[in-house]
């Protein structure tokens, strides 16, 4: 027996990813003595600035940027009452094609297995029970969710532990529901093309190919409190628009594809350390 507590390590790209698909379980296991561990793996430097300025207009400063968005994160790891917070600090990559993917210390260039060595010294020190990070699109094709994707794995592989694994995902229903949402919200929005339907439909996966779905209701207040901690993002966060209310009846619920498992739980499961305790 070890006095060593159930430990949770979330891998996350960018400052605000941690709330946004995570948030829930996080808050929820902190509240029952879990350690949660939060890595960050960039510096969210191509994200707004202050006035929503964008990257690569005038007045747009990456690192003040990249300062303003770790303190904002700090807040929000303080919210979700997360135990530790790791920050890789690559540079922010962009979005896919912009000329940032290939800029000086990006995370997009940067070898997997330079990145992944890093992190499994971090899996070594906390000796995580339960990993989470995105799938091998990123959930929605952004570099360095990718990136994210690639070296937690590569990192699993280069230890000698055996956590169970979790992709994070979202079922089609909800996907489908969003979608209403978000027309609710803004009835003149125009219909998207063909080609952008196509691929928004690919997103998530159908809700029988999903393994773990994780009621997180409880904690939609702190999920939600936490979003907004990424003030300086509030324009690119259209789930703060919503209210609580409405908030915490469509973010509830955190759903995950479990792809490592060594205790034989059940699945569908209900909770990421189902069969650890």
């Amino acid at each position: 027996m070890t006095d060593r507590p159930l430990t949770l390590m979330a891998v996350h790209a960018h400052p605000d990813d941690e709330a946004t698909g995570t948030g829930g379980v996080l808050a929820r296991y902190a509240a029952e003595g879990v350690r949660t561990v939060l890595v960050t793996c960039t510096d969210g430097s191509c994200g707004d600035g202050p006035g929503g300025v964008k990257p690569g207009d005038p007045g747009h400063d990456p690192a003040a940027v990249a300062l303003m968005r770790r303190q904002e994160l700090e807040a929000s790891c303080e919210v979700l009452k997360i135990s530790d917070l790791e920050m890789l600090d690559y540079a922010d990559s962009g979005m896919m094609g912009w000329p940032s993917n290939d800029g000086p210390g990006s995370f997009w260039r940067t070898p997997v297995a330079e990145g992944a060595a890093r992190l499994a010294e971090l899996m070594r020190h906390y000796q995580p029970d339960v990993v989470v990070t995105y799938d091998e699109n990123g959930f929605y094709g952004h570099p360095d969710h990718i990136q994210a994707h690639r070296i937690t794995m590569a990192a699993l592989e280069m230890t000698s532990l055996a956590p169970k694994v979790y992709w994070t995902t979202m079922p089609r229903s909800m996907m489908r529901r969003f979608g209403e949402i978000m027309r609710e919200f803004h009835p003149d929005m125009p219909e998207p093309d063909p080609a952008e339907a196509a691929a928004m439909a690919e997103i998530g996966l159908p809700d029988d190919e999903i393994t773990t779905w994780v009621d997180t209701t409880a904690f939609s207040g702190q999920k939600f409190d936490a979003l907004a901690a990424h003030a300086s993002q509030g324009e690119n966060i259209f789930f703060l628009k919503m209210g609580k209310e409405k908030f915490g009846e469509f973010m509830g619920l955190e759903t995950f594809v479990r792809v490592q498992d060594a205790t034989g739980a059940a699945i569908p499961e209900d909770d990421l350390f189902a069969g650890l305790r």
